[in-house]
């Protein structure tokens, strides 16, 4: 099965100001060392870029721009979105479809909002989905602190059936591309 790996708004303007994300600098080591192996196997690396001109994250200004510690290469793939879907209006599906791909390996930022909604959509395109499970991070939130969102997200969205194509949540480290395997 053809797979693509999708790291969604792993920007400056989320990443760099106080107080970071959880475990931000592990996140990023995680899903660098994805795309180096998904680059290895010749499988795409896409880069998905949030922006909002009324925000931090005007397009093509320095907190827009991907993090430091990521290394895209010049292959790699890069969209931009306006909502927390990666899939809506944007060219993310056609790409997909382009390139034969049936699986995606998700990671990034935020848990609750940009990586819930793109694994549930993709889910509802027909995609298998693999979450990597310490390779998507988040903020604190007033009611819960980013670590158990995380873990609730793992849990939630490997639990839902009703798609068909299943999502699962794995340790980055276990995620394998070229032969299409996923230890668990």
């Amino acid at each position: 099965m053809s797979s693509a790996l999708i790291v969604i708004d792993v920007q400056r303007g989320l990443f760099d100001g106080a107080p970071r994300p959880f475990e931000a600098d592990l996140v990023v080591d995680r899903i660098d060392a994805l795309a180096g192996r998904a680059r290895g196997a010749a499988v795409p690396v896409v880069f998905v870029q949030h922006e909002n001109a009324c925000d931090q994250l005007e397009a093509f200004t320095a907190p827009w721009e991907l993090v430091e510690g990521l290394h895209p290469q010049p292959g790699d793939l890069r969209i931009r979105k306006t909502t927390p879907d990666a899939f809506l209006r944007t060219g993310l599906a056609e790409l997909l479809e382009k390139r034969g791909v049936r699986r995606v390996v998700l990671c990034g930022y935020a848990s609750e909002f940009c990586v819930d909604t793109t694994a549930r959509r993709a889910a509802a395109l027909g995609y298998e989905v693999v979450l990597a499970a310490d390779a998507h991070t988040t903020h604190d939130k007033a009611h819960l602190g980013a670590g158990p969102i995380r873990a609730h997200h793992n849990a939630t969205l490997a639990d839902i059936s009703s798609f068909g194509p299943r999502i699962t949540a794995v340790p980055a480290a276990r995620i394998a591309f070229g032969e299409e395997r996923l230890e668990r």
